[in-house]
């Protein structure tokens, strides 16, 4: 195999300095039009490629950004996913998946990616507690650090996250016209911030219409089994004559779990029976199998914010973002 062309070597045929060759590929670095053309000239002629290893040590930017999941088996992740590292992609960074499990839990994930010098960490899982950051072993050194779809209560983390008070208010506006006052909340995981104040925003906006008694089913994690499975319990335990008539669910998996117990298991009519409302938008809620009502993250929007704060284009700063409402046959 032929021996890499170094940058020495694309310097002397440039008639330039190392330092020069390595300018020449560095967004944005201050070079001369007529030395930056040498220099490609050479690289092309020599087969050179910049070695971004050494870039980083030159730089301090190893253009890595490490972005923590917890639930791969969530099929609602992968839209973000997908977004997320193309948008970092085609800014030249380089996203480093890390799964959080029991195991390897926030903590050690962090004291990882900042041994490893990833410039930014991307905080995008649905289990991620805000405590974790205020452990002591993480001390002051931390690469930048955002949460992405999620809420963050520490001051110096920011959050992109769709906005839940106005979500909330729409769905319930929505439910309240069309004559539902028996609602019903549903939870997956518990004790999450965002979770929570989606609740709390559901049980503000109802109970602002005088609605104040509303069932809590509890899933106890994001999955089409742990929505099926806390409609089925819901429905073996209330009488028909004291259920309720319409349920939210955290979101679409929820939904779509309790849809198919509800007509497939029970012969329930949706949404003369039981009407649903999911949260996100998952793609299958729009086939009429389900025809879920639901509430659509600004996903876009969001993800080019966190790349922008990523790149330092725009402050860090918690942002809260407008959905939209959806509203299907569930409804």
């Amino acid at each position: 195999m032929r021996k890499r062309a170094t940058a020495r070597e694309v310097a002397e045929v440039a008639g330039v300095s190392k330092w020069t060759v390595m300018r020449a590929f560095t967004p944005g670095a201050s070079i001369a039009e007529e030395k930056k053309r040498r220099i490609l000239e050479a690289a092309k002629a020599l087969n050179y490629t910049p070695n971004l290893l050494a870039r980083s040590l030159a730089t301090n930017h190893t253009h890595q950004v490490a972005v923590f999941v917890d639930d791969f088996a969530n099929p609602q992740k992968l839209p973000y996913l997908e977004l997320l590292t193309d948008r970092l992609q085609s800014r030249g960074l380089v996203a480093a998946l890390v799964n959080i499990t029991t195991r390897f839990d926030h903590v050690h994930a962090l004291l990882n990616a900042d041994q490893r010098q990833v410039d930014a960490v991307i905080l995008f899982g649905t289990a991620f507690r805000d405590e974790t950051l205020r452990d002591r072993r993480l001390g002051r050194g931390m690469p930048p650090t955002f949460v992405l779809a999620r809420d963050s209560q520490i001051e110096d983390v920011p959050a992109i996250t769709c906005d839940a008070e106005q979500a909330l208010r729409e769905i319930v506006d929505h439910l309240h016209e069309r004559g539902y006052r028996r609602p019903g909340y549903m939870v997956g995981a518990p004790a999450l911030s965002t979770a929570l104040g989606r609740r709390e925003h559901f049980e503000a906006f109802w109970a602002r219409k005088g609605v104040t008694e509303i069932a809590h089913l509890d899933a106890g994690t994001y999955s089409s089994q742990g929505g099926a499975a806390a409609m089925r319990a819901y429905l073996d335990s209330t009488p028909a004559s004291e259920r309720i008539d319409v349920l939210m669910c955290e979101n679409d998996i929820l939904a779509m779990g309790a849809s198919d117990v509800i007509r497939h298991e029970r012969s329930l009519r949706v949404p003369h029976d039981v009407a649903l409302v999911g949260f996100d938008n998952f793609e299958l809620c729009g086939v009429p199998s389900y025809g879920l009502t639901t509430y659509e993250q600004p996903i876009q929007e969001m993800v080019e914010a966190v790349v922008d704060m990523v790149l330092g284009r725009r402050p860090p700063q918690t942002l809260t973002l407008p959905g939209r409402l959806v509203i299907r046959a569930t409804t």
